[in-house]
């Protein structure tokens, strides 16, 4: 076993973290757990866990040469949760993060919203969705009879100001 950071941010070490659930040495106590076992398997490349964390009826759809691709090919960059719900008695949770990575020397985030399911004592990844963010505005740097700033010639107000 490894000694090193958890990947995951927990602060853990490895050892001690997500590399005894992803070896199924212990089971994830949670949902949150969970996808931190699963970014710390991108990391580390462990793509047969990405596999089995997933429920059963998700597993056919899974890409195993695009995970292990995405692994390889992505510099991991950091994960930050940004929200975790568990229902125990339901046997379901959700978690928001946002994993920061860097490929082909861009910087970039994937923000999802990810379900889970426990069977059987054991949680499952079911489905994630993509969290769409808000399009980006600019404000507005110049007054209303003030040449507009997109370069046409036209003052704002009848350009971009409209």
């Amino acid at each position: 076993m490894s000694d090193d950071i958890c990947p995951c941010g927990s602060g853990n070490s490895y050892s001690k973290c997500c590399e005894p659930i992803i070896k199924k040495i212990v089971k994830s106590d949670s949902p949150e757990a969970l996808m931190r076992s699963r970014y710390s398997a991108y990391v580390k490349g462990e793509i047969p866990w990405l596999k089995d964390s997933l429920e059963e009826n998700s597993q056919k759809d899974f890409d195993e040469k695009a995970a292990r691709d995405w692994s390889k090919e992505a510099e991991w960059l950091n994960l930050t949760i940004v929200n975790s719900k568990t229902d125990e008695k339901k046997g379901t949770g959700q978690v928001e993060f946002i994993a920061k990575y860097k490929q082909a020397g861009v910087t970039a985030e994937h923000h999802e919203l990810s379900d889970f399911v426990r069977k059987n004592n054991n949680w499952y990844f079911t489905k994630g969705r993509t969290v769409k963010h808000d399009p980006v505005r600019k404000e507005q740097t110049a007054g209303r009879n003030d040449p507009c700033p997109c370069g046409s010639g036209k003052k704002y107000k009848k350009c971009c100001g409209e």
